[in-house]
């Protein structure tokens, strides 16, 4: 017998409609030597190397098909995609909302899901750190059938969006630019689901857009602590970029195993698995890195943890206890770490000082409980729903 879920009391803009495309975007963090500028992108602190290598990588981080540079990527049978995930296939047909941002034109993919019954709601999802739009093909299915519409966009710096070769990543620019993409869509309020990292930019969305949001869901959200207040040490974009470019399946897989899944695998999660490794084994690979350096600066250095009592809207928390996940885990002193991301615990807490929260927890569940046992996760998401007054 399965487990049961428990319970507890704008920037300029114009919409491309249309398949998605390269978007065209600017070099990312190649390699030159101290102090060096190309361009206009200062880039102190990498190793040298000569002017025609550079000239190449930045060639191949701007065509559109998955190219492989043998340089930049092993030679194998494994996956191997664009910058922007060129070559991996979205559910649903993807298009590009085209604005400015920051001074620099970006395109942010996202899949738009109309129901064959609408019921007149529609639903934002909001990916994780090491998860794309294409992640939430189950959930989509799901609230498409029960007549949500949904949407479901790539932040910019992941998946098939823009990597900027530099971008003052916050929560607020995230929010608003999805907030930008969504009136482009006619849409003016709506229910936002984020998970993992999402979550913290749904919370983020709410405090900044309360009238507009008519029900947040967290989903083994991040940031239900502050880390960097309980000892993880800071660590630089650069120490943060030469990470990143260690990236390989086996390491990616071993860490899902673990902490997304509870220890358990199967051949369905293996798909995530090669979109994130396959992005680092194409010739955009320095572009992507550089981006995960700057969100992974943004998410250790911009807590929500302090503002829970200032969400006004219904919350669901939906928390897998098996999860424990935290930011800078391993940098952290052992007995540092050993005090860290207990989800247990942590959605508790939450739930005690956000207003209108509904906790829903999965005893048995890791960090991604939509994707380790859908059935059950889907029935108590729309079970969750269906108590906000008007659905």
């Amino acid at each position: 017998m399965k487990p049961k879920a428990e319970t507890q009391g704008a920037d300029k803009a114009v919409v491309a409609a249309r398949p998605e495309t390269a978007s065209g975007g600017e070099p990312g963090p190649l390699q030159a030597g101290a102090g060096t500028r190309i361009g206009r992108w200062p880039l102190a602190g990498m190793a040298s190397t000569s002017l025609l290598r550079l000239l190449l990588i930045a060639a191949l981080a701007l065509t559109p098909a998955p190219l492989v540079a043998a340089d930049t990527a092993p030679s194998s049978p494994d996956p191997v995609y664009g910058a922007e995930l060129q070559g991996f296939d979205y559910p649903f047909p993807v298009s590009t909302f085209r604005f400015e941002s920051q001074g620099r034109p970006l395109q942010m993919a996202y899949m738009d899901v109309r129901p064959a019954a609408p019921n007149g709601h529609t639903v934002v999802l909001l990916h994780g750190k090491n998860f794309c739009a294409a992640t939430w093909k189950g959930t989509i299915d799901v609230l498409a059938r029960a007549g949500y519409r949904v949407v479901a966009p790539d932040q910019i710096g992941f998946c098939k969006s823009t990597k900027p070769a530099h971008y003052q990543y916050s929560f607020q620019q995230l929010a608003a630019n999805t907030r930008t993409l969504l009136a482009s869509l006619g849409v003016s309020r709506a229910t936002v689901i984020g998970h993992s990292t999402g979550g913290m930019l749904a919370v983020r969305y709410g405090l900044m857009y309360p009238q507009e949001a008519e029900q947040l869901v967290l989903v083994d959200p991040i940031g239900l602590e502050d880390w960097k207040a309980k000892g993880v040490p800071w660590q630089s974009v650069d120490a943060w970029y030469q990470r990143e470019l260690h990236t390989t399946a086996d390491a990616v897989r071993r860490y899902e195993q673990a902490t997304y899944y509870a220890g358990t695998w199967d051949a369905a999660y293996e798909p995530w698995v090669q979109m994130l490794a396959g992005i680092y084994r194409g010739p955009g690979r320095e572009l992507v890195a550089w981006n995960s350096a700057l969100l992974y600066d943004m998410i250790l250095t911009q807590p929500v943890f302090y503002e829970f009592e200032r969400l006004t809207m219904p919350v669901l928390l939906m928390v897998g206890e098996r999860d424990t996940t935290a930011i800078g885990k391993d940098l952290a002193p052992p007995e540092v770490r050993a005090g860290l991301g207990n989800y247990p615990v942590l959605a508790k807490e939450a739930a005690a000082r956000i207003p209108r929260a509904r906790l829903v927890k999965f005893p048995d569940l890791g960090h991604a409980p939509q994707i380790q046992a859908p059935d059950r996760f889907h029935a108590a998401l729309l079970d969750g729903m269906l108590e906000v007054p008007g659905k």
